[in-house]
């Protein structure tokens, strides 16, 4: 049989490669949403599973083929220890630190982090470096280029097979017989029963967490509902292992003081008739929406699941509603897509508890919570509309940032009541007269600016970086340079490499920005990340492909395409392309993200496959893109769009190399790892 338009049968080892690289992908994808769910440390540090497993896939390329092959007899071991452990020692967050970019109200109990994190970088580096040396002994059996764009498909296939089981909401028991199966085909007969006993006692555990009373998944969390007690519909809804949301009466959310009633008692001149609720999880907003009269009430909710479960267990049913109208959404993409207005905008309780997948510091939340998400919502309201917000807040400085940027967006303080040590209500009519403050604003310190989109970290304090930030990250590139240099590379041999060292980096902070803007444009949903993270698989797809359809690249004139794209990017602010109809929207996101991606993959693959010396290659290139990883939390401190230009840098030092040393080919480069930091760094 022959693949179609190559020219070339299609033999086993291109399908164990598809398979190999697949099952790569899909494990790392899996344990990013499981280890997350369990131990809520790597919740707020999404990219340190990334770079753990990363790091591993590197070193299980560097490995000679013809050493390492008792890690490959031995690779479902660590997977099934790191899975038994967390399940019998799983961890919550207990914040502690008024530096750092989440917050939660819950104290909770668990190993520290500096005992938890290092443990599962470790096991995560060991599993994928496993996984990795399978992979890479199948590559070296292709010439390069052919064996990089099976990778690639591979890619694909475990990125959309791990989408698809989002889609469907599939347990984690799922996702484990998927990486066994695929496991035990790729081990092969030898290692069949070496591979069982670890494998079985991996699934088990995650038959004894899927079969657990009220535990159900969503695209984004863990989820699990607990009856508070036999004969009361009262029910606690826990995210990723930390209470999130109650379900209780009607008649407990409308009694006086109560949170939920606010921002009526405080509006009482407002008809109400047309209410929008952002975060409606489970519907008790939307009850006392209609309890207080309103026509029509939008119920906003980026979690099917949890509304799901609201429309299943509250006892007012008020999804049942016809007058509630359900939008299964990012709040701030229905504020950017809808035209209607409301006589009142509630952003009800949406803390995430979670972050964006493959972006480390973006939380499904944080847009929400950004001065132009504040005006888009004023600009949805009618004349003498009303905006409330309300959540349990960790420190008065966050209630003073959200309240100051009411004030000066209405022109007037808003009402702050504050319920408890940490929970407050704000609600800012669009004139002075459109509410009924019980107590006014007033600061209890200096106001700290405004979080904006391109900087959009409400609960950092101070543009800058925290110090637990600073000592994992250093951890990590310090465990990065031990590892390279315990696999056989020599370090110093590796600096005739320094410009592959820099497109790694460069590559890692290009992906990145483009998780963000596409997170900005089109909401920060699953779905709209895993298309994202495709895109960018078909945009180095894309590259390869011309690549080897070229003799020669002319690389001054490729250079100056690649500069001249991300300058376009840089150019181009986010209010503009947010402006446009969602046609043009889509089609100016796709071209200012994918563009430089296509431009950097050709130069990247191009100078790949003349390396002298392929392995020290990509060694450069592996502690490039960690290196990119860290440098990703500049953004803390520059914001989104500056990271842009330390981008056009890196690559700019790179192509002054490149100038300097010239390009030499080499006839054994066709067995080279080519490029596989564009596929393993999401």
């Amino acid at each position: 049989m022959k693949l179609t338009g190559t020219g070339q049968k299609f033999h086993p080892v291109r399908w164990r490669l598809l398979l190999a690289s697949a099952t790569m992908l899909f494990v790392e994808l899996a344990l990013i949403r499981w280890a997350g769910a369990n131990v809520v440390h790597l919740s707020y540090f999404s990219n340190f599973v990334l770079l753990g497993s990363f790091l591993g896939v590197g070193i299980g390329f560097l490995i000679p083929a013809t050493r390492g092959q008792w890690i490959v007899r031995w690779a479902p071991v660590p997977l099934a220890v790191l899975v038994v452990l967390v399940r019998a020692f799983p961890v919550q967050v207990r914040q502690s630190s008024q530096q750092i970019i989440y917050f939660t109200s819950v104290k909770t109990t668990g190993f520290p982090e500096w005992v938890t994190l290092p443990v599962i970088f470790l096991l995560t580096a060991v599993i994928m470096t496993a996984i990795g040396k399978i992979t890479a002994d199948l590559f070296r059996r292709l010439p390069s280029l052919d064996a990089y764009r099976y990778d690639l498909l591979g890619s694909l296939t475990g990125s959309a097979s791990f989408a698809l089981l989002s889609w469907l909401r599939a347990p984690s028991v799922v996702w484990g017989v998927l990486a066994a199966a695929a496991l035990l085909v790729l081990g092969g007969r030898r290692n069949i029963l070496r591979y069982s006993v670890p494998l079985t006692a991996m699934v088990a555990a995650l038959f004894v967490e899927t079969t657990t009373v009220g535990i159900s998944w969503s695209p984004y969390y863990k989820i699990q509902v607990t009856p508070l007690s036999p004969t009361v519909p009262e029910y606690t809804i826990s995210a990723n292992g930390v209470p999130h949301q109650a379900i209780v009466p009607l008649s407990v959310l409308m009694q006086a003081g109560s949170p939920y009633r606010q921002a009526y008692d405080e509006t009482p001149a407002n008809p109400h008739k047309r209410v929008l609720v952002i975060g409606a999880g489970n519907g008790n907003d939307v009850a006392v929406a209609l309890a207080h009269g309103a026509q029509r009430v939008d119920a906003v909710e980026i979690d099917p699941r949890l509304q799901q479960i609201g429309a299943q267990l509250h006892p007012a049913k008020p999804y049942g509603d016809p007058r509630v109208h359900v939008h299964i959404n990012d709040g701030r993409a229905f504020l950017e897509r809808t035209h209607a207005k409301y006589d009142l905008v509630v952003l009800a309780l949406p803390d995430s508890l979670t972050l964006v997948a493959g972006a480390s510091n973006l939380r499904l939340e944080s847009y929400l919570f950004t001065h132009q998400a504040f005006e888009a919502a004023r600009d949805h309201l009618t004349p003498h509309g009303a905006f409330a917000m309300y959540n349990y807040y960790r420190t008065s400085w966050l209630v003073d940032r959200f309240a100051g940027s009411l004030n000066a967006i209405y022109r007037h303080a808003p009402c702050a009541t504050t319920f408890a040590t940490n929970a407050a209500v704000l609600v800012a009519g669009m004139t002075p007269a459109d509410q009924s403050c019980k107590q006014i604003w007033r600061p209890s310190g200096a106001v700290p600016a405004a979080a904006g989109d391109d900087h959009p970290f409400p609960y950092l304090l101070h543009r800058d970086i925290p110090t637990l930030y600073l000592g994992v990250l250093g951890g990590i590139l310090l465990v990065t340079l031990v590892a390279v240099r315990l696999t056989g590379v020599q370090i110093r041999s590796t600096l005739r490499y320094t410009d592959m060292f820099l497109m790694g980096a460069a590559f890692m902070l290009l992906e990145t920005k483009n998780v963000i803007g596409f997170a900005l444009y089109f909401g920060t949903t699953w779905l709209v990340n895993a298309l994202v993270f495709i895109g960018v698989l078909l945009a180095v797809l894309g590259a390869v492909e011309v690549r080897r359809r070229l003799r020669r690249v002319n690389l001054p004139a490729l250079q100056l395409l690649l500069f001249g794209t991300l300058a376009t990017a840089w150019l181009v602010p986010a209010h503009v392309v947010l402006a446009l109809p969602f046609p043009g929207r889509l089609a100016a996101a796709i071209a200012l993200a994918f563009a430089p991606i296509f431009c950097a993959n050709l130069i990247f693959s191009d100078r790949l496959a003349l390396a002298p010396d392929p392995v020290s290659a990509f060694g450069a290139n592996l502690l490039g893109a960690l290196t990119g990883g860290v440098l990703e939390y500049l953004a803390l401190v520059t914001g989104y769009q500056a990271l842009l230009l330390v981008v056009a840098l890196l690559y700019l030092g790179a192509c002054i190399i490149m100038r300097f040393t010239g390009r030499r080919p080499d006839a054994q480069s066709t067995s080279a790892p080519d490029g596989m930091v564009t596929v393993h760094n999401q």
